[in-house]
């Protein structure tokens, strides 16, 4: 198989080596803001929940703003749509660590009753009640949403996509959850801001400057406003939805026709180069009339990594980056059968890749031509990051790796944790990790820790931007280099230090409930099409 061209050419210099002169007056209102889907909301175990450890919270955490960072908060049941590691804990509560074949049935029928109260809770509960939303939240991001979303669905048009609740005995989900969601993260009230999209709420919070700043050195109240800005710094990172379900349900449906309808759209899975280009193009130029000092735009990953599909049958040949076929992480090599299991092939996987490869060269470009035009627009390469933390890709198979390729440099704090994270999908034995640590138990979504890795590369952006970090007591400017606290991370992060001890059993669980009940499918695929 081919190597494509983004595995010999990553973007190391977030300025792509165009100069920008600026000069700033006064300090934005708003330092942080963020657009973007479930890996800005902070999601991971198939559910938003702790959105107050996504990475631009971590960030504003960092910037000394976290008091003032405004973000939904989704606290009820474990989140939407179904967190999978209160759905393990609960049946390591009651049905032990080690589930042997013969218990299956009966820790399925947990699950289901988990399920079930999740689904009243979130369909005719508590959560079901609409929650009154005036100001605007600073981290905008919506699980499951591309490009398209983010420029056309409002709190309004999510309202009228919402079904009646179903109470569904056999596949017990809650429905709508990406636009039940979405409620809670766009503007509401008053009436007329049920209308602002993501990309219209943050131009809304660009257009409050010139104002007194409650961040600014001196405490609360103090410092003059930016008369040009509100907002500091936008980071922008969209567009794996554009790609992603091709690995969560195994299935290669390249956009057609309606891929920029948001009712027609949900039956392709990878969107062809020259689509995503045209949906970068709208996005881009909507991002121009947002008052924003700083923009970062962070490239899209590259999803055939993710351990929700696993490379089976060793590397197709010798150098190659790529597996015979992906398939779930809990059918074991010696047991798949293409015949029988879902898959894609290498060459789909490759296919996928050069795709993803094609979208990154266009966001590229977009940054290229913004600050050549003088605006003060960066490209965090996020894909080069999960490329470098690859570990069965790259780390385990030296003849695989490009020329430009090093593993990742772990902070220490990770480096000395028991085993090393990596890329492997998360297993526990005698309720410690016993593999995996960057991935949560989805096989998509980051753990706080990794989450914590995104954060630090995108402070590095904002550092070369100039974007001044401070301490959150008295708001003292921080030295550089300014670190994450990763050591608080961890404190957070149950999944890398107080596992659910019966994940190694919990994976044929996993396994058993998506093919009874189409979780992943159903969690990851956020509502698309031909679920």
């Amino acid at each position: 198989m081919s190597r494509s061209p983004r595995a010999a050419s990553p973007y190391a210099d977030p300025t792509l080596g165009i100069p920008v002169a600026t000069s700033w007056r006064g300090e934005p209102r708003h330092r942080l803001v963020a657009l973007g889907d479930s890996l800005t909301q902070g999601f991971q175990s198939c559910a938003v929940f702790h959105t107050g450890l996504s990475y631009p919270a971590i960030i504003a955490h960092e910037l000394g703003w976290a008091d003032s960072f405004r973000h939904p908060s989704y606290d009820g049941c474990g989140g939407l749509p179904l967190n999978l590691e209160m759905l393990l804990r609960d049946l390591e509560e009651h049905c032990g660590r080690d589930v042997d074949w013969w218990e299956v049935p009966s820790a399925l029928f947990r699950a289901r009753r988990f399920m079930d109260k999740v689904e009243d809770y979130w369909e005719r509960g508590p959560g079901a009640s609409p929650v009154s939303t005036t100001a605007i939240h600073h981290n905008l991001a919506c699980f499951g949403w591309d490009v398209r979303d983010a420029l056309e669905k409002s709190a309004d048009v999510c309202r009228r996509m919402i079904g009646a609740p179903q109470d569904d005995f056999v596949r017990q989900m809650v429905g709508d959850a990406g636009e039940r969601a979405a409620l809670r993260t766009l503007p509401t009230r008053p009436a007329a801001a049920g209308a602002l999209t993501q990309v219209t709420a943050a131009a809304a919070l660009g257009e409050e400057r010139g104002t007194e700043n409650p961040g600014a050195p001196g405490g609360s109240g103090g410092g003059d406003g930016d008369p040009d800005h509100g907002i500091e710094t936008l980071i922008v990172f969209l567009g794996a939805n554009n790609a992603l379900s091709s690995v969560v349900q195994l299935k290669v449906a390249w956009s057609g026709e309606g891929y920029d309808d948001l009712r027609r759209k949900g039956r392709y899975t990878v969107w062809r180069p020259e689509h995503f280009a045209a949906e970068l193009d709208e996005l881009a130029a909507a991002v121009r009339e947002i008052r924003a000092r700083h923009v970062i735009w962070c490239t899209v990953p590259h999803v055939t990594i993710a351990p929700v599909a696993r490379g089976v049958r060793g590397k197709a040949e010798p150098g190659s980056r790529y597996f015979p076929y992906y398939t779930r992480p809990w059918i074991d090599d010696d047991d798949f059968d293409p015949r029988r299991d879902p898959h894609l092939t290498g060459e789909q996987a490759r296919q996928v890749d050069e795709a993803i490869d094609s979208y990154n060269v266009s966001m590229a470009e977009v940054v290229r031509k913004a600050r050549r035009a003088g605006r003060d627009w960066y490209l965090m390469d996020s894909a080069g990051l999960l490329d470098r933390l690859a570990t069965r890709r790259f780390g385990e198979d030296s003849s695989a790796r490009p020329d430009w390729w090093s593993p990742y440099p772990l902070p220490d704090e990770l480096r000395a944790l028991d085993p090393v994270p990596t890329s492997h999908f998360l297993l526990s034995e005698d309720g410690r990790r016993s593999a995996g640590g960057l991935f949560s138990l989805d096989g998509v979504h980051p753990t706080t820790v990794a989450y914590g890795l995104l954060a630090q590369e995108l402070i590095e952006v904002m550092r070369r931007a100039g974007v001044e970090f401070r301490t959150p007591r008295d708001q003292r400017p921080r030295p550089d280099p300014v670190r994450v606290d990763f050591a608080r991370l961890i404190r957070h992060d149950t999944l890398i230090n107080h596992p659910p001890g019966n994940l190694t059993s919990g994976l044929r669980i996993i396994g058993w409930a998506d093919e009874a009940l189409d979780v992943l499918g159903r969690t990851l695929g956020f509502g698309r099409a031909g679920k």
